[in-house]
């Protein structure tokens, strides 16, 4: 028999210090040797828990298992606690190999492969997964204890901070460790705070502009480009006052832990208790203010649809206490200029001159009734598509009416009994033309649709001047609502700004077009479509 061996431990410390991968593939390996089985693969798995399926060597073991033809017929393992330790996962994966043809053998927990070694295995799988539990519930409260008194317990240090061993020795001879000043680091952080404390010559600094002096002066962050975040973080940790606190986050569902379940762990100072509640209070002081946009002229009409040459979008910021207001790259916002040269857009001059674009250029007579002649043959074709789908959902609906037909004709016949099997079977066909008649459904009515075309072409032409007067005038109703479906994307390259839009946006708004009595257009973006409301 071909097989492959899996052989796994939880983490990468146990990989690197521990024997316990050397002693499994032995074990396999001379497994195999004694049964004469022939190795076509070995699996390692450094590093990864079994409680769940996010482990990338087990994953490429899977998919090998599925290929046609079979690669291996087994995947060997030492004990079942190396392939799952949820019981409900083991039993899914299992499943998904045997249907593939390849079984799952356990050399010290050997299960036959009837009903009551299947049942076996799973009652070995739940005690897997109720002892997995239970080290978590042993370790996180040996880990909370361990902070308790002031150690250390691992992952990374907060910046300013080194771990270093102490005397002390802990679980399996490992001395314990505590957090102590990195004289290095600590001098930064002392700058952080004063700079956005005092500024820097006569000058106050926030968050991204000491960021950006950091990264411009040579004080990187551990090797990297201080960002705007990060100095964040550092104004308002507590750790940086000498309270540290363990357990804030878990790591694996990546949420906040209730308050409660935190541990402090008293650290060594760097900023003091005065400085950091001083420092609290600026940030307060300084947070802005969130005023809801106004209908026009709102200060979001780009964002979201304006981006910068480098891929980054573009934002709202202000200068000057919110006197000056522009769009700019939240890469260069967040690392600083050097991290994108673009420059910034003053935001009225740019929505006007977006507005304009629109409104002479594309919006033009001329090239109106250029994008309305594409847009009628895209519907066309897009109508063709329609029909084509139309008509192979009917003829596979023939075809499943046939099959229900012959095996009605079978039952009357008495060639095929009317047993569960049948009865399921019959419920599967009924299932299968139900879906299709809803999909024909959907077809029917989307090539039914009212589109551009029904506008006619004397009234394309008013349309259009009506589009351009509603973009050019000053606090325009319809001018959000027109780049929202009209405009995908406006790029800043130097100083051009490349408008990118869509027909199926241009599409949408002739559908929201009422032409009235008059020859005059009206805007109606709830427009109803029975006629009680358009008499």
């Amino acid at each position: 028999m071909l097989i492959a061996l899996y052989a796994r431990v939880s983490t990468t410390r146990q990989a690197e210090n521990d024997l316990s991968i050397p002693d499994q593939l032995r074990q396999l390996r001379d497994w195999a040797k004694a049964n004469g089985h022939l190795v076509v693969k070995e699996y390692v798995e450094p590093g990864a828990s079994a409680t769940d399926d996010k482990r990338p060597v087990f994953q490429q073991m899977v998919s090998d298992a599925m290929q046609k033809p079979r690669v291996f017929d087994a995947i060997i393992i030492h004990s079942l606690s190396r392939f799952f330790r949820d019981a409900i996962q083991f039993g899914v994966y299992e499943r998904k190999l045997n249907k593939a043809g390849v079984k799952v053998i356990s050399i010290t927990q050997q299960t036959s492969d009837d009903s009551a070694g299947e049942m076996m295995r799973r009652i070995i799988s739940t005690f897997d997964e109720y002892q997995s539990k239970e080290n978590s519930k042993h370790v996180i409260r040996a880990m909370k204890e361990n902070a308790r008194q002031g150690f250390f317990n691992g992952s990374q240090t907060p910046y300013g901070y080194r771990s270093v061993a102490t005397d002390i020795s802990g679980s399996r001879g490992r001395k314990k460790k505590r957090l102590e000043i990195d004289e290095a680091e600590a001098d930064i952080v002392r700058k952080i705070y004063h700079l956005y404390q005092h500024g820097l010559e006569g000058k106050l600094l926030g968050c991204k502009e000491i960021a950006k002096h950091l990264t411009e002066s040579g004080l990187l962050m551990r090797g990297k480009p201080w960002r705007m975040q990060k100095v964040q973080i550092l104004l308002s940790d507590t750790t940086y006052m000498g309270e540290y606190y363990f357990g804030m986050r878990d790591s694996k569902g990546s949420v906040t832990r209730p308050v409660e379940e935190w541990v402090k762990t008293d650290v060594p100072p760097i900023i003091d208790a005065a400085t950091f509640e001083q420092v609290r209070a600026v940030r307060e002081s300084r947070a802005p203010a969130q005023t809801p946009p106004r209908l026009v002229t709102s200060p979001t009409l780009l964002t979201g649809i304006l981006r910068c040459k480098c891929g980054a979008a573009m934002t709202l910021a202000t200068g000057k206490g919110g006197q000056y207001k522009y769009y700019k790259c939240t890469r260069r916002q967040s690392q600083g200029n050097h991290a994108c040269t673009s420059a910034n857009l003053p935001m009225e001059k740019t929505d006007g001159r977006v507005l304009r674009m629109l409104a002479e250029q594309v919006f033009a007579a001329e090239r109106f009734q250029q994008l309305v002649a594409e847009l009628r043959k895209q519907i066309a074709e897009s109508r063709d598509d329609q029909q084509a789908r139309i008509n192979e959902i009917n003829r596979q609906i023939k075809q499943v009416e046939e099959r229900q037909q012959r095996l009605l004709d079978a039952i009357e016949s008495g060639i095929v009994d009317l047993d569960e099997a049948t009865q399921q079977r019959a419920q599967r066909i009924k299932t299968a033309k139900e879906a299709l008649l809803i999909e024909l459904a959907e077809a029917r009515r989307g090539a039914s649709m009212p589109g551009e075309d029904r506008i006619k072409p004397s009234q394309v032409e008013i349309i259009g001047k009506v589009l351009r007067e509603k973009l050019s005038a000053d606090d325009s109703a319809i001018a959000k609502s027109f780049l929202s479906q009209i405009v995908d994307e406006i790029v800043l390259d130097g100083q051009t700004l490349r408008v990118k839009g869509s027909y199926e946006g241009l599409a949408e708004v002739m559908q929201n077009v009422k032409v009235g009595t008059k020859s005059v257009p009206t805007f109606n973006l709830n427009w109803r479509a029975r006629q009680e409301s358009n008499l």
